[in-house]
């Protein structure tokens, strides 16, 4: 009996109600989506496989929204958000924010939560998740999170906790990334050095009404040319302030286009990043050497299971199986 058809009415119902956007029903969901544990990965597939069954609906769009802390991207994603809700009637949008971690719980600093409380439209999906000390951007769910999120809404977008040269992971995951800077955040050499002005699509120069602002702007058009010398045209510069809504316009404009224009990211490329580093994180250099090795390395296996959840389930079992045999 296929997973399809094994799937028990009850979760079929929630699907579902997710798929109607009810907060519950979606936060549920997510739940099951942050489980590390090896048999959460049953559910997910009944899940996804529910999921994909539905005709007529292409994934969502994932924006990514970094930038150092401070720059004011939760102020400045609350406004957006709103104004991208306004301008179209049908848009339904997900916010999945990367937090820092609490260093005594291990658990999320919301910050974010406490900008977005404002916005009560039911469209709008928000959820929190922490770090967890990763030096990605992003926390160890938050791939698994964002393939939930991608077939229930429009548009997803992933604020990450902050951005460095070890903060790239982004890039892997989203269709489109943003890097919002705020005034005085550095000069010219700086943005070279932290590596962080070849990563975006486009750029935000925040908090537009600060004097500063156009200091800030001329110094990143200087930069751009030289760090990123083989790029045809220069990345967009959008100058805004989350405080007056000043360039929040021709922001939204600009993303809306993106949201018409559907996915461009390869989700196959994003899947064998995410899974090896599952590997990686899990099992150590010995783990990748074997998913090489032995099963032909990550897209091999993910094509011959179908499913992230079933090609980790077939790598563990893979891997116990040859410690085993060497022990």
């Amino acid at each position: 009996m296929s997973t399809a058809t094994a799937i028990e009415p009850s979760l079929g119902e929630l699907v579902g109600r997710a798929r109607g956007h009810d907060p519950h029903a979606v936060a549920t969901l997510v739940s099951a989506f942050q489980d590390r544990r090896e048999p959460a990965g049953a559910r997910r597939r009944a899940v996804m496989s529910a999921l994909d069954g539905v005709t007529g609906r292409r994934d969502a769009v994932v924006i990514g929204i970094t930038g150092a802390p401070g720059s004011g991207k939760s102020s400045l994603l609350a406004r957006l958000t709103d104004e991208l809700l306004r301008a179209d009637a049908e848009l339904a949008l997900a916010v999945l924010a990367v937090d820092p971690s609490s260093p005594i719980s291990g658990g999320a600093l919301l910050g974010d939560r406490t900008r977005m409380r404002a916005t009560t439209d039911p469209r709008l999906y928000f959820r929190s998740e922490a770090a967890d000390a990763e030096l990605g951007g992003l926390s160890p769910s938050s791939f698994q999170v964002c393939r939930l999120l991608s077939r229930l809404f429009d548009c997803v977008v992933v604020e990450t906790v902050g951005i460095g040269q070890s903060e790239a992971d982004i890039r892997q995951l989203a269709d489109y990334v943003y890097l919002v800077l705020a005034p005085l955040g550095g000069d010219e050499l700086q943005l070279m050095k932290a590596g962080i002005v070849e990563i975006p699509d486009a750029f935000i120069v925040n908090k537009s009404d600060e004097p500063s602002s156009g200091h800030t702007y001329r110094q990143l058009c200087s930069s751009l040319w030289l760090a990123r010398p083989a790029d045809g045209d220069t990345p967009p510069i959008f100058l805004t302030s989350a405080r007056t809504g000043a360039g929040i316009g021709g922001l939204r404009a600009a993303i809306a286009g993106q949201i018409a224009g559907g996915p461009v990211a390869d989700r196959a490329a994003s899947d064998r990043y995410f899974f090896e580093r599952w590997v990686k994180e899990e099992w150590g250099r010995a783990g990748l050497a074997h998913l090489r090795a032995a099963l032909g390395g990550a897209g091999a296996a993910l094509e011959r299971t179908g499913d992230l959840d079933a090609a980790a389930r077939e790598f563990a079992q893979s891997f116990r199986r040859a410690i085993g045999t060497r022990s």
